[in-house]
């Protein structure tokens, strides 16, 4: 069996133009159009009638996607001239902006005027085609494909329960400062504060034990329906006792491109149930992970002499994760290898790539948390 992907096409107009032309493009100026669009009234039919609305923005798009994902094959190119990763951010940014039109932020109605585009999601489709093609070539999914899946994944979770200390745990524990600390809370809010909404979107569908399960672990994440429970509400509870700003996506300009790809990826496998075995791979290495990610977080903010408050979010979930990391491996992740036996390689594949797509983020936020450290 294969993993199909669409391929990511360019014209061969604007293929030819970013070969010529490889400067770094004014992503800024592309990111505030694509912002001005989102508030078009009727912006399909805009869209076909004026097609010169999106030109300068689809430029930018091609210029963004070949030098993010193909610049290896740019020909007679100084690679110090070009800039991988502001490329990589405005994709991801992008992206991120038509993804969150998927759930609801108890905003302005008329936020959402376009949420059904046809212009949207060819446009998301694009950037995904060719992100999700680059990505993939990151794992040896023939590799994957052949392993014994039940006993890949029972090996991954006992690695991944207790994991070396690396240079970057390290740091966390032992050295990171208080501006540090606020820095990383401010990053983590993006996803902190709306914590599992892209979860609901899987639940939907025919009963069984696994979903059973995966509401459970919902409900858990939703403090069963108490506000006071909520896991974003103990995040919230963190950053106004620092004096950080609690309101979603206020932090959003700092966020890495790295941990945007993380949340996007999280919505492409929710939102495609083709995608389902995947995400419920990465679910569990997510909850099997995420006690000894946050025992690192914890034992920084004790080291500061946090109050409790300013660090009761990792404590409850080093508590409930540990059981719910148990539970999706064992009333998910594998009763669905049985249900799946020819599919199931793909339970390994979203458990591989959720870890790699982690480390690769869990990195550019320690560098940013550094950077923030120095200018203070």
């Amino acid at each position: 069996m294969e993993l199909v992907l669409s391929p990511d096409r360019f014209s061969e107009a604007s293929s030819k133009a970013v070969f010529c032309n490889p400067q770094k493009a004014d992503y800024l100026a592309g990111e505030q159009q694509f912002s001005q669009l989102l508030a078009v009234q009727n912006l399909d039919e805009q869209v076909n009638q004026q097609p010169e609305l999106v030109t300068q923005l689809e430029s930018t798009i091609d210029h963004a996607l070949m030098i993010a994902y193909k610049h290896s094959e740019l020909e007679n190119i100084n690679e110090n001239a070009i800039d991988v990763n502001a490329a990589h951010l405005f994709l991801q940014r992008i992206l991120y902006q038509i993804n969150r039109l998927n759930l609801f932020w108890y905003d302005d109605l008329q936020n959402y005027k376009n949420e059904r585009s046809f212009y949207l999601q060819r446009l998301r489709n694009r950037i995904e085609h060719a992100w999700q093609a680059w990505e993939i070539n990151q794992l040896d999914v023939v590799q994957i494909q052949q392993l014994d899946v039940r006993q890949a994944l029972k090996d991954r979770c006992e690695a991944d329960l207790n994991p070396p200390l690396t240079a970057n745990k390290r740091y966390l524990r032992e050295e990171m400062s208080l501006a540090g600390y606020k820095h990383l809370l401010a990053i983590a809010s993006l996803d902190g504060l709306v914590e599992a909404s892209r979860m609901s979107r899987i639940l939907g569908g025919a009963s069984n034990e696994v979903q059973a399960t995966l509401i459970r672990v919902l409900l858990e994440e939703y403090g069963n329906g108490r506000l006071s429970r909520k896991h974003s509400t103990f995040f919230a509870q963190m950053m106004a006792e620092l004096g950080l700003n609690t309101q979603p996506e206020a932090y959003l300009e700092i966020v890495p491109w790295e941990v945007l790809a993380c949340i996007n990826h999280n919505f492409l496998l929710t939102e495609c149930k083709q995608h389902f075995l995947r995400y419920n791979g990465g679910l569990t290495y997510f909850e099997i992970a995420g006690p000894t990610i946050y025992t690192d977080y914890m034992l920084a903010a004790q080291r500061l002499q946090l109050s409790d408050t300013a660090m009761g979010y990792w404590e409850l979930h080093i508590r409930e994760d540990e059981r719910h990391g148990q539970w999706m491996l064992n009333q998910v992740a594998l009763p669905l290898v049985d249900e799946y036996p020819e599919d199931a390689w793909q339970i390994v594949l979203g458990y591989d790539q959720e870890k790699w797509l982690g480390d690769r983020a869990g990195d550019a936020v320690i560098q940013a948390v550094k950077q923030a450290e120095q200018q203070a």
